[in-house]
């Protein structure tokens, strides 16, 4: 019976080493595209912002829900960007249910008073959430154009005058910029956000633009066609990520998105492990429910490549992988013991080549990504390796609490849409202890992870045991990262 199972585990096992290789096959040709985006030519034809006449008129959407320790950072940012008073007005689409609602009001009433066009919208409930608010808001919006920022966004003065320029192509319904990040060196756990978003929004975000390929608003630090909204059904709440959402009914409606790397607005990482979590499952429980509400309408289109078909599939399933990496962690430990206990599945182990050449392709995207970011640092290739090492580390960590997400939208649980607190945390000597907002909870994941610590920690004495080291670093690796992950729970 045992010989039995174990062909099962193996099936298994490689079903899902296969899946992320597949995946990160599909991450590679998107570094051919970004690479190959640096010698194309700018074609777009663009507003002449010297001639009056060609400035259309922005409204500014700003989401807010108890941001006390930002608003104001907010409010001033957005009221200094350098463009034509007339020519824009700022939306404070406030759910908020703390005093920061007096607060927020009080700046308000303050840049009226100096000429700010600038209103402030409170709804009775939080009805779809973000996707709600946005979508009230667009009810009174003067604009042609519907520019948004959450509130730990603080783009430049010149923001505007470098991203409505693109509109003038009328096929555009979409201008998506780079996310940057005001607090990357305050703590290991912002260094590896940074590192990991910075793929998403250089190699990914430029490739998938390059290629034509369906990518995404992300949900701030961009502007919409406000017809483009309409023409796309409007924002809807019905998954955790309406950005994702409204972003693919709208390329299936033929607008295109225009993304530019070059253009930044810095924003705060959560500083604190359970705002890293929550994040995090948003994110990926958004982008599973998005999966089953679209990928039927991306295959049943006639007009789109067959490629085109295959990278949405990969984007809008990347979350999943995750579950596939918790698959291949938790059978990692019974596979070493199945090469031991039967020499004749030797061969089964041959399946490990999907997972270095999958780590090996993750390596080296992150690392063209790294290298063009930190192009002054003199130790750079030492520093990527170590913090390669704690990506990759965090990721297994988080590996549960992600899975959980996906397991969840695929089992159609619904859950509210859960805010990241934001502290106003930009120097290593800023605190965020004792404030509002902190989430102390202890996920009831956290039992699980426990478990799982212990279960590598038996997989790493394994190795000696068996005198088998093929998997020792992976099970090490393993054991920091939820190790990490529980420790910063409990100490949270």
């Amino acid at each position: 019976m045992w010989i039995y199972i174990s062909y099962i585990i193996i099936g298994v096992y490689g079903f899902a080493l296969l899946m992320m290789f597949l995946y990160n096959i599909s991450q590679l040709t998107l570094l051919f595209s970004y690479i190959s985006s640096k010698y194309k030519q700018e074609s777009t034809p663009v507003f002449d912002l010297s001639n009056p006449d060609e400035i259309p008129f922005v409204t500014i959407q700003l989401p807010v829900f108890n941001e006390k320790y930002v608003i104001e950072r907010l409010l001033l940012c957005i009221s200094n960007l350098d463009y034509p008073r007339e020519k824009m007005e700022i939306q404070v689409l406030d759910d908020s249910n703390d005093d920061s609602v007096k607060l927020t009001s009080e700046l308000i009433y303050k840049l009226k008073k100096a000429g700010v066009d600038i209103t402030h919208i409170i709804r009775n409930n939080r009805l779809n959430f973000k996707a709600g608010a946005l979508k009230e808001g667009l009810k009174t919006a003067k604009g042609e154009f519907i520019a948004i920022f959450d509130a730990d966004f603080l783009p430049d003065e010149d923001w505007l005058n470098k991203t409505i320029i693109y509109f003038k192509n009328a096929k555009i319904g979409v201008v998506q910029t780079r996310w940057g990040h005001l607090n990357r060196d305050y703590s290991l756990l912002t260094k590896i956000q940074a590192f990991a978003l910075d793929v998403h929004f250089t190699l990914e975000q430029t490739g998938r633009n390059a290629d034509h390929l369906f990518m995404s608003f992300n949900g701030t630090a961009g502007i919409w066609r406000k017809q483009c909204i309409l023409d796309s059904g409007n924002w809807s709440g019905a998954t955790l990520t309406e950005d994702l959402d409204l972003s693919y009914r709208a390329q299936l409606n033929n607008w295109e998105f225009k993304y530019l790397e070059n253009v930044i607005v810095p924003a705060e990482l959560p500083v604190i492990i359970s705002g890293a979590r929550s994040q995090q499952f948003r994110w990926n429980k958004g982008g599973a429910e998005n999966f089953i509400k679209l990928i039927g309408r991306v295959f049943s289109s006639e007009k789109l490549p067959i490629f085109t078909k295959i990278h949405a599939v990969m984007h809008l399933g990347s979350s999943s992988m995750f579950f596939f990496l918790l698959i291949i962690s938790v059978l990692s430990i019974p596979m070493l013991y199945i090469k031991n206990k039967y020499p004749q599945l030797d061969f089964a182990f041959q399946v490990h080549s999907f997972f270095i050449v999958s780590s090996i392709i993750l390596f080296i995207n992150h690392w063209v990504v790294y290298k063009n970011i930190h192009v002054e640092m003199s130790n750079r290739f030492i520093s990527f390796i170590s913090m390669f090492l704690a990506f990759f580390t965090l990721t297994l960590g988080f590996s549960v609490y992600n899975t959980f997400a996906v397991v969840e939208a695929y089992t159609g649980k619904k859950s509210k849409f859960e805010r990241t607190p934001k502290f106003n945390i930009t120097q290593s000597s800023d605190d965020w202890k004792g404030k509002q907002y902190l989430n102390d909870r202890i996920p009831k994941f956290v039992i699980l992870e426990v478990l799982l610590l212990l279960y590598f920690v038996f997989g790493l004495f394994s190795s000696f045991i068996l005198n088998d080291y093929t998997l020792l670093p992976f099970h090490f690796l393993l054991v920091v990262g939820f190790g990490y992950v529980v420790y910063n729970t409990f100490r949270t």
